[in-house]
């Protein structure tokens, strides 16, 4: 789904979920400083299915690892809904399994719980209007730990290779965090047509999510 118009007003309605009230408080304090930004619930894990389904946010920051109900679990109820949010899990990237498994299951982003303000608020916004989030660092670390999240160099390769020209352009944008309103603007093409090449580009890449088309992308760009 293209995210492109979130909340009222151009308003991003974020749910907090970590079992730390500290960081709640912390990320909720932070998210509230940008003017189009706005927190509508924190909670811990075993509350959040319900807080989510009630406040029906744009967006859901998600810890990887809480106790009595972990993010994997919240992740999977979440993404049953006929219209999700984005959800990006928060992590310390400590060689968690859960990190690989999220991104398996449909996450749309991963963000270091030291992400910055600045960089907070903006990936806020990039999912909201329906990009991904991936830093660096945390690619960095999902493809030396988990390897197994997008294949084998080889196959990765071979399967890159069987992109076309305009597909290639459209994963390199869409690596980069754009959502389809976003390439389209880039590339002069209409929205549909950004979404049949990315439904295109996820089918020859044997990916189920934009998430792992991106990671899948920064571990070998694509040639041309």
């Amino acid at each position: 789904m293209d995210r492109s118009a979130p909340g009222s007003a151009g308003v991003v309605r974020v749910v907090v979920v970590d079992d730390e009230a500290l960081v709640r408080s912390g990320l909720t304090m932070i998210l509230h400083s940008g003017a189009d930004v706005r927190v509508v619930g924190a909670c811990a894990g075993h509350e959040a299915v319900a807080l989510i389904a009630r406040e029906r946010p744009d967006v859901v920051l998600l810890d990887v690892r809480m106790p009595v109900v972990d993010g994997l679990t919240v992740l999977a109820e979440v993404l049953r809904a006929p219209s999700p949010p984005a959800v990006a899990m928060l992590t310390t990237f400590d060689t968690d399994q859960q990190v690989a498994q999220a991104l398996r299951a449909g996450a749309c982003g991963f963000l270091l719980k030291d992400t910055d303000p600045a960089g907070l608020l903006q990936a806020v916004r990039t999912l909201a209007a329906g990009g991904v989030v991936l830093s660096p660092r945390a690619a960095r670390t999902l493809l030396t730990d988990h390897p197994e999240a997008v294949g084998p160099p080889p196959e990765v390769v071979r399967r890159l290779a069987s992109l076309t020209a305009r597909e290639r352009d459209v994963l390199g944008l869409l690596a980069q965090g754009l959502s389809n309103a976003a390439i389209g603007a880039e590339l002069a093409l209409g929205v549909g047509t950004v979404k049949d090449h990315v439904s295109s580009i996820l089918g020859k890449l044997a990916v189920r999510s934009r998430m792992q088309a991106a990671l899948l992308a920064r571990q070998v760009p694509p040639a041309g």
